[in-house]
């Protein structure tokens, strides 16, 4: 959570910087000077594209980096094992990760909603956490489930 609050600092940073790099930019080819040759849209369509092209180069290096080496997810077994979590709760924790209602969950896994409440129960128990998405987080975090755009293998 903190280093996504860090790579956000970064971003909106590296864009406050690129602004007044924009800025600079033009004041030094003499702006007043071209807005009478060259229209507004111009100036604008070019700060977009640049804009642009910054946030598609942005975030193909940030989704770059959420991957699983090699693209197949690795889990930790011996975390599995130490937590005591089975095999049909990771499958129940997954489909809570994909954000599917236990309702939803009895169905895909052809089960009670009663027994999903059971596992759900279980699971934030031998987690130590209070709520889904705390648990989902830390499961991420001591790969017992991929991250958002991987699947389980």
């Amino acid at each position: 959570m903190i280093s996504m609050k860090i790579a956000l600092a970064k971003t909106i940073v590296l864009y406050g910087l690129l602004l007044v790099g924009l800025a600079y930019l033009l004041s030094l080819i003499k702006f007043k000077f071209l807005i009478r040759e060259l229209s507004v849209e111009f100036y604008v369509g070019m700060v977009a594209l640049v804009f642009t092209a910054l946030g598609v180069w942005m975030g193909s290096r940030l989704m770059r980096k959420n991957r699983e080496p090699g693209g197949q997810f690795v889990m930790n077994e011996s975390a599995r094992a130490h937590l005591g979590i089975t095999s049909r709760e990771i499958e129940v924790l997954a489909l809570m990760s994909a954000g599917h209602s236990n309702e939803e969950i009895a169905h895909r896994l052809f089960l009670s909603l009663n027994t999903v409440k059971s596992h759900v129960s279980h699971i934030l128990s031998k987690l130590d956490v209070s709520r889904r998405t705390q648990a989902i987080e830390k499961a991420r975090s001591l790969h017992l489930i991929p991250n958002s755009g991987s699947s389980l293998g």
